[in-house]
C-alpha cells in the first residue's frame, strides 16, 4: 500500500521513535524492520523512505549502512527540514567512517542557510568533523559560537573569544 505522507503516517513514526529505547540491544534488528514497514506505505520515489531507513540503521551504530542511504534521498530531491537533518547526520555518519573532510564539505554551507531550530547542530557536527582532521581550533570556534547566543552573560565575549581562536591559527 504506497501513501503519501500524512499526519497518520508521521504520528505513527513518531511512536516508533519515540519506543527506540524498548529495542535496544539485541532487538535493534527488528527496530529497523518496523522503521522499513512504515517506509513501504511511502511511494517508491519519495525521499523520505531512505531517509528514515538510514535513520534507523545510524541509531543502531551502522552509519556505514546509513550513508548511501542519506545519499540517496538528497539525490531524490529531500529538502526542507528533513533535508537539513539529512545533511547533518549524513556529515555525522561520514565522520564515524573516517570521511570526515565530506562531512565538512557538506555541512559548511549550512552556516550560510537559512536559520532554524537545527542550527546548532550543524555548528556541532561541522565541530565534530572538523576535530577529526585535526581543526580543533576552527572546531571549537564553532561551538564557542553557538553557545555565546544561549547564555544569560558573557555573550559578546564568548563571541569575540570564537573569533580569536580562528584569527590565531590563521596568523
Amino acid at each position: 500500500m504506497n501513501q503519501k505522507i500524512n499526519s497518520d503516517w508521521e504520528e505513527r513514526l513518531a511512536a516508533v521513535w519515540a519506543s527506540f529505547d524498548d529495542y535496544e540491544g539485541t532487538r535493534e534488528a527488528e527496530f529497523r524492520v518496523v522503521v522499513d514497514e512504515l517506509v513501504a506505505e511511502l511511494p517508491d520515489d519519495s525521499p523520505v523512505g531512505p531517509f528514515e531507513r538510514a535513520c534507523a540503521f545510524d541509531s543502531t551504530g551502522h552509519s556505514d549502512k546509513a550513508v548511501p542511504l542519506y545519499q540517496e534521498a538528497l539525490a531524490r530531491g529531500l529538502d526542507g527540514y528533513r533535508g537539513r537533518r539529512t545533511k547533518i547526520q549524513l556529515a555525522s555518519s561520514l565522520r564515524n567512517i573516517g570521511r570526515a573532510e565530506e562531512g565538512v564539505a557538506l555541512l559548511t554551507p549550512e552556516l550560510d542557510a537559512p536559520s532554524d531550530e537545527l542550527d546548532d547542530a550543524v555548528r556541532a557536527t561541522l565541530a565534530l568533523c572538523l576535530a577529526g582532521l585535526g581543526r580543533e581550533r576552527e572546531g571549537l570556534s564553532l561551538v564557542l559560537g553557538a553557545l555565546a547566543r544561549h547564555l544569560p552573560r558573557y555573550q559578546r565575549s564568548m563571541k569575540n573569544y570564537a573569533r580569536e581562536l580562528i584569527e590565531s591559527a590563521d596568523a
